[in-house]
């Protein structure tokens, strides 16, 4: 009965809601996507530009990827509508198997632990250059440091904001996030036309000598900046409206939105400086100038917006392993439910408390992009390929269609793997 069910509707048509009561409106959906994408590597893009030889090798790698991105997320969603599961790792472990699905659990975890620790380092990053800016030629004082503000942040704005049960109630913080972000690519292009003073000119060339296969260092910082699929799935089985078509103009929408506001920042902030260009765009600018100063403080909130979407994702794995613990089946019945405050209070405390001591002690913070570049192409195109690939087993369709659908699944894993593999001795070499 379940195969007919499945059956008798196309692929987008609107599926059976594997949530009981979904809230998330469409437009939420969107925020939290691009909010989700437009993270700390939005910092990194300039510098990625110049790694790949300049902007037409880099817009490339960037428009084949972005083909992947979107149809990724939409893997996930028709995965997710056929799974009836509401978490990624759900997801895969039931379309693809348990030992994959173990995998799966093990590289989430990680990616997410990873991602948390680069969103504390950027934001104690551009809280220590903001005090230099508004205090210079004076010894920073004590309470400006990293080993205070960050603890402070954490437990005073982070911890609420992740303590929450639900996903949707991000899409209001999302909104600011995704504003703050947007005035970063506005300064940094308006930048490049006003030319402030103190901005020294740099050579900025469009093209360097550099050989073809300098374009795949872009790859981690690609998929560092690209982050959403983690939270697609449960962003999906949020929505009210599951159809489907529906959830691919959703992903469409959020991922066009996120590739221009990238653009904007990468080539302008790489025009800008050229082959100065630092790693961290707002380093290279003088730290007095009003605009970057306002961006710093903007952009900090919008990274405090985005982790505990971050901490949702990772708490729910978490979750997981605790149905699976002794504490749930035997242990008192308020310990039973893993979403209940008895449960999901101790975890987020938990995440929030590890990942901040990681990113007071971690020291380089290209490193761990190499590395969460790496393990994200799991999550865009590996895992999406094989649960595309499973997936076209559940349901009756055209042997053509049928075998386009397993070709593009056996193409994703074949990318991601040369990702990860590229990604990886990348992260291997510079920790050398």
């Amino acid at each position: 009965m379940e195969g007919q069910t499945r059956g008798s509707r196309g692929l987008l048509e609107k599926p059976l809601s594997v949530t009981p009561n979904p809230t998330l409106s469409s437009l939420g959906a969107v925020f939290i996507l691009l909010k989700s994408a437009l993270g700390a590597g939005l910092l990194n893009f300039p510098w990625a530009f110049y790694k790949a030889g300049g902007l037409l090798p880099t817009f490339l790698v960037a428009l084949v990827s972005l083909l992947f991105l979107i149809s990724g997320l939409v893997i996930l969603g028709y995965a997710a509508s056929i799974s009836g599961e509401i978490t990624y790792q759900g997801v895969v472990r039931e379309l693809c198997g348990a030992a994959m699905g173990k995998l799966c659990e093990a590289c989430f975890l990680t990616n997410l632990i990873m991602i948390s620790v680069a969103f504390l380092r950027v934001i104690g990053d551009q809280l220590e250059k903001l005090c230099d800016s508004l205090l210079p030629d004076v010894p920073q004082p004590w309470y400006a440091a990293q080993d205070v503000t960050l603890p402070l942040i954490s437990v005073l704005v982070i911890f609420p904001l992740s303590a929450l049960r639900e996903i949707a109630f991000q899409k209001y913080t999302s909104i600011l996030g995704t504003l703050a972000a947007c005035y970063l690519a506005l300064v940094i292009t308006v930048q490049y036309y006003l030319w402030p003073q103190g901005l020294v000119h740099q050579p900025r060339p469009l093209l360097s000598p550099s050989p073809w296969t300098s374009v795949f260092s872009v790859f981690p910082t690609i998929c560092f900046g690209f982050q959403c699929h983690e939270a697609a799935v449960s962003i999906y089985c949020s929505m009210r409206n599951q159809s489907l078509s529906h959830w691919a103009l959703v992903s469409g929408l959020s991922l066009l939105a996120c590739c221009l506001v990238y653009a904007l920042t990468g080539v302008f902030g790489f025009l800008t400086f050229g082959t100065e260009v630092s790693a961290d765009i707002l380093m290279s600018y003088p730290g007095n100038d009003t605009a970057i100063i306002v961006a710093r403080i903007l952009f900090a909130v919008s990274i405090v917006t985005v982790y505990p979407i971050v901490l949702f994702l990772g708490r729910s794995v978490m979750q997981d392993f605790w149905k699976r613990s002794y504490w749930a089946t035997w242990g008192p019945p308020v310990l039973a439910d893993p979403s209940g405050p008895w449960v999901r209070l101790p975890l987020t405390f938990l995440w929030v408390s590890v990942t901040l001591a990681m990113a007071l002690f971690l020291p380089d913070l290209s490193e761990i992009i190499s590395i969460i570049g790496g393990i994200s192409s799991f999550f865009i195109f590996i895992f999406p390929g094989l649960c595309l690939i499973c997936a076209v087993d559940t349901e009756p369709m055209g042997p053509r269609v049928k075998r386009c659908l397993e070709a593009w699944g056996t193409l994703s894993v074949l990318v991601g793997t040369f990702i990860f593999g590229q990604c990886t001795a990348e992260a291997m070499i510079e920790l050398l």
